[in-house]
């Protein structure tokens, strides 16, 4: 996965808003997961089919980060998510 890929997403959850986080339930595995800050903002982006670089940019727009922070970060998070199924 690098800038220039394109995030789709495979599997829709049952995602709730908690006082600022994410809960999601995926009814496949009976697993449930937690997204806070910033996860939420890419996991809300991620909804449409997105490049990483525009994820980046639109989270620099926001945020007071470097772009190398921000990069390493948004390609964790989408990799986390790509090993559990939910985008390609």
């Amino acid at each position: 996965m690098d800038r220039t890929t394109t995030i789709h997403m495979l599997k829709k959850l049952n995602v709730t808003d908690l006082a600022g986080e994410k809960v999601m339930i995926d009814f496949a595995t009976g697993k449930y997961f937690m997204i806070r800050g910033t996860g939420n903002d890419i996991w809300d982006l991620i909804q449409d089919d997105i490049t990483v670089d525009e994820i980046i940019r639109r989270l620099l727009s926001e945020y007071d980060v470097a772009e190398e922070e921000c990069e390493a970060s948004v390609l964790s998070f989408l990799e986390k998510l790509q090993s559990y199924g939910f985008i390609e």
